[in-house]
Order: structure tokens, then C-alpha cells, then sequence
């Protein structure tokens, strides 16, 4: 009789829990059994645990081998079990000394031949390791610089089950080679086309943040870069409406550089939700600059806010989170698909229900629509291009609907391009550089004036706070409270109104918003003109 124990993470979202892999050995007929509410994959690791053991040049126990996971009321999904269950076995067989595995966290699937390969949700299971007290983690070697990141734990990466066999047991290492026949086929798993929630979307991170992308590129709309500007500044939600060829997509895509970078919490948050989705860039384990995710407009709601078949996996809400999410097309999109944003957009999160469990995937974005006036595009109050019939434009407009547009803080009309501002020379507009270091300072003005609460920045403060403790100055919400005894604002709207007003200020470097900071946050909000400079680089 033999007994052994290890642990193991069961991821729930982004969040794990620490499992213990206990393995058993009794006389009696040779059987494995596995126990602990494991799902399909986890259930046919009996046969990749074996197989990985006996090439890996260990004998299989030839008796009655039970292996537990508990506790027994999480649902454990996935391969990531497979080096914690052999690991077990192989003590329970007294091949390793099973005082040696009882403190070490294992995570990693295994080949036929012995091999470890990498799984999802490396960063997040670690820090659940780390959270639970643990201090060692054993990891494929491919995955070591993500688990590295949590401080406090140690680290080894292994190539194969025999590498681990030999480090436990205080053998000589085998140098396993690497396979260079084919281009890196460890990681080949994590990348399968086709599965989870996020295929088809590509979260590039800050993509684009490469220097063919500047800000100076965009042609005229002085309106739509100085909503640019706003929205970067304060963190706030952006609609771009105008007719093809504007420029609503080259704004969108510079938007992310305008960004401050990362911090150390909030790269860890964003790679944590990349791991689990399985799209962490090759040789890059850190996510340190806003992602950028630009689903196509016929991204199911699954694909949008997360879920799927089995595991729920996150939607682009969440490769988004810190990040900028582009709608492009939107009125394209599912109208039951945009009106699931309207959670995410408030609480900054999103819960799937599933049978097996109820998922938190964190989501705080950046979101950016993009939409045609009308069908045809040319839609237009300046002129009569437009050939659609009055009801086709309605229809096609009202396809977004009213509550989702009223948790949009920015709505810009995009002009379309002249003929003189396209070919005028030596009239480019402000660098990407020049736009960012004046968000960079509004940011540090909003996060000074908010030290000591939980935001960060304009867009996230509540109402009841802005209008008890950040005002604006006497008679500078006039304008936009006959606004709400209009009914041309709702009660959020005019929160919102004043939140823009606050990142316009700290833009302009006011100490509180003026009546001309208030009437610029009202025409970005409402298009309204009302004689307020746009050029927010002409006021600082």
C-alpha cells in the first residue's frame, strides 16, 4: 500500500483554485481510477499520465491505483493536471518520495512521450498557488518566464516528465533537445484555431502601437481626434458616425498609443485573462501595454462577453480589459450582442452563469463605436447624396439602441474629407507624441485629485461623488441642467456630461471645470454646437 500527495490549480475564470492530487495504492486488480468531478479531458489523462510514465522510463504500478482530487465539489476541467497526477503515482510507487511532492504545485499536460507541455491560465494559476502560501511551482519549461512573474515563488520548468523524475530524485538532469524539425510544436496547443470564446478576434495589445500608426496621419476632423484626445484622457466611451472613408477606423486604431502604459497590477490582470484564453504573444510573457481587440461584426454574444460550450471562456470585453475594445460597423452587430455590453460598461466585470458554476471575467475597456449614418453611407444634414428612403435610415440608426448610446459619453459626427484638407501641404495635425503627453499629465492631475479612493481615472467616479465632493464651478452646469429638464439628458447623461468636463479641465489644466469646459463636454456629448473652441491643444 502506497499513498502520495501533490497539488494542482482548477481555474474558475480568471481565478484559481489550489487542488490536492492525492494518488492511492491498494493490492488488488490493476485499475486506475480518477476521482473528483473531472470533466472529459481530464478523465482521459489516465491514459496520457500512463503512457508519459512508462516512456519516461518508470515502472506503472500493476495494482489498484485511485487517484482523488479534492476538494471534490470544484469542477476541474482541462489537461493542466496531467504532471500533478503522474507526480503522485510516481511517489505512491515510492519512485519519487512523497515528502517531496506534498508542498510543490504542479501544472502542466503531458505528451505520450513524456513530454510537458504548456496549458492556459499558467499566470493565474500560479497566483493562486502564491495567494494559498505555496512557494514552489513546477511549470513547462516554455511557460517559466510567465510564472516568474509572480514574486515570491520559485520556479522550475521542466521539458519532460524524465527532467522532473531526475530533479526530485537528486539524479543527473537529462538534457532533453528541443524538436527543431518543426517551428516551436510545444506551444502548437494553445493556439488551436477554433476553440474557446475568442476565436476570430485578434487581441494585439497595443497593436499596434508601432510607429506606421501616428495620429498626424488623420486628415481634418478637428471634432473627432479632440474626442480622441477626451476619451484617452478620462477613459471614456467614444461613438464615431460618419460616412465611409472619414477616418473612423484610423482613429480608432491610434487610439491605444495615446494610452499610458501599464502598471504592474494591471499587466498582470491583462496577461492573467490572455493566459486563460490561450493568446499571450510568442517570447512576450508580460502584457504590459493596453490591448486593442476589434471583433468583426459578426461576433456572436459569446464571442462578445464571454461564455461558450464547457468552460466559459472570456469574450472581447476581456481581452479589452485596460484596453480599447473597436466596434467597427456596429449597427452590423447582433442587437442582442450590443445590449450585453450594457452590464459589462457599468460594472466594469462580467458573471456567466453556467450549469457547472457561475465565471467573473474582469472587464474594463475603452469602447469605440463606428457606424455609417445610413446604409448607404452618404447620409448627411449638409447635403442630399444620400438616395435611402427616410423609414431605411430610421431603421438602420435605431438598430443601436437608446440605453446602450446613453452609457457613451463621447458622440462625434466624422465629417467627410474635403478636397482642400486632402490636398493642402504641410497641414498635418498633432503628432501621436504631442496628444499623449498631454494625456499623460491629465491623468496624473485626475489621479492626484483621486488618491485615496478606488478610481483612477474620471470615467469611473460615481455621480453622488462628483456632485458632492468634485464640482464644477458656480453656474457652470446651467447650460446642461435645462439640458435635463429638457429631457435632452437623462439623470446619467448629466453625470457623464460632467465627468468630460473634469477630464477636459485637467486637459486644459483647470482647476475645475468652467462653463467652457462644461459647454465643450455638452458638444461632444450631444454634437450641438455651441461656440466652443474644439482644439483642446490651443486651450493648454
Amino acid at each position: 500500500m502506497g499513498f502520495a500527495r501533490t497539488c494542482a490549480v482548477a481555474l474558475v475564470g480568471v481565478e484559481g483554485v489550489v487542488v490536492e492530487v492525492q494518488a492511492d495504492l491498494e493490492p488488488g486488480v490493476a485499475a486506475f481510477t480518477l476521482v473528483g468531478l473531472p470533466d472529459k479531458s481530464l478523465t482521459e489523462s489516465r491514459d496520457r499520465v500512463r503512457a508519459a510514465v512508462v516512456n519516461s522510463g518508470a515502472e506503472w504500478p500493476q495494482k489498484k491505483l485511485t487517484v482523488g482530487l479534492s476538494p471534490a465539489s470544484v469542477p476541474k476541467a482541462g489537461s493542466g493536471f496531467d504532471l500533478a497526477i503522474a507526480s503522485a503515482v510516481l511517489g505512491a510507487s515510492e519512485r519519487i518520495d512523497p515528502r517531496v511532492l506534498a508542498d510543490i504545485v504542479m501544472i502542466g499536460e503531458l505528451g505520450l512521450d513524456g513530454r510537458v507541455r504548456p496549458v492556459r491560465g499558467i499566470l493565474p494559476a500560479v497566483l493562486a498557488a502564491a495567494d494559498a502560501g505555496y512557494e514552489q511551482v513546477v511549470v513547462p519549461e516554455c511557460a517559466a518566464a510567465e510564472a516568474a512573474l509572480v514574486p515570491g515563488v520559485s520556479v522550475l520548468g521542466v521539458r519532460s516528465l524524465r527532467q522532473l523524475i531526475a530533479v526530485l530524485t537528486d539524479e543527473p538532469v537529462p538534457d532533453e533537445e528541443p524538436d527543431e524539425t518543426r517551428p516551436d510544436p510545444l506551444m502548437a496547443g494553445l493556439r488551436m484555431p477554433g476553440v474557446g470564446a475568442a476565436t476570430g478576434m485578434h487581441s494585439v495589445g497595443a497593436a499596434h502601437h508601432d510607429h506606421g500608426h501616428d495620429l498626424a496621419d488623420v486628415v481634418g476632423q478637428l471634432s473627432a481626434r479632440t474626442a480622441v484626445e477626451v476619451a484617452a484622457a478620462g477613459g471614456h466611451h467614444l461613438f464615431l458616425e460618419g460616412p465611409p472613408g472619414a477616418g473612423k477606423t484610423m482613429l480608432a486604431e491610434r487610439l491605444p498609443a495615446l494610452l499610458p502604459s501599464l502598471s504592474r497590477q494591471e499587466s498582470l490582470e491583462v496577461t492573467a485573462v490572455h493566459s486563460v484564453a490561450g493568446l499571450l504573444p510568442a517570447g512576450k510573457p508580460l502584457v504590459d501595454v493596453p490591448p486593442y481587440c476589434a471583433p468583426h461584426h459578426s461576433a456572436t454574444m459569446q464571442a462578445l462577453v464571454g461564455g461558450g460550450q464547457g468552460v466559459a471562456r472570456p469574450g472581447a470585453v476581456s481581452l479589452a480589459h485596460r484596453g480599447v475594445l473597436f466596434l467597427d460597423e456596429t449597427p452590423e452587430f447582433s442587437g442582442h450582442a450590443l445590449d450585453a455590453l450594457r452590464q459589462p460598461l457599468e460594472a466594469g466585470h462580467v458573471v456567466i452563469a453556467r450549469s457547472a458554476g457561475v465565471v467573473r471575467f474582469p472587464a474594463k475597456f475603452l469602447m469605440v463605436l463606428a457606424a455609417n449614418p445610413c446604409p448607404c453611407g452618404r447620409f448627411s444634414q449638409k447635403d442630399d447624396l444620400c438616395e435611402c428612403p427616410p423609414l431605411s435610415i430610421r431603421r438602420y440608426q435605431a438598430r443601436l439602441s437608446g440605453p446602450l448610446l446613453d452609457r457613451v459619453d463621447l458622440r462625434v459626427e466624422v465629417d467627410r474629407v474635403t478636397r482642400s484638407e486632402l490636398t493642402e501641404r504641410g497641414a498635418r495635425g498633432e503628432s501621436t507624441a504631442a496628444v499623449a503627453d498631454r494625456v499623460r499629465a491629465a491623468r496624473e492631475r485626475a489621479a492626484t485629485r483621486l488618491a485615496g479612493t478606488p478610481w483612477r481615472t474620471n470615467s469611473e467616479v460615481p455621480g453622488r461623488e462628483l456632485r458632492s465632493r468634485w464640482y464644477a464651478t458656480p453656474g457652470a452646469m446651467d447650460e446642461a441642467e435645462r439640458g435635463l429638464e429638457r429631457g435632452a439628458l437623462t439623470a446619467r447623461g448629466l453625470d457623464r456630461v460632467l465627468r468630460v468636463a473634469w477630464t477636459v479641465a485637467d486637459l486644459v489644466g483647470h482647476d475645475r471645470p468652467d462653463a467652457m469646459d462644461v459647454g465643450l463636454a455638452l458638444q461632444l456629448r450631444t454634437g450641438v454646437p455651441r461656440g466652443v473652441p474644439m482644439a483642446i491643444g490651443a486651450r493648454s
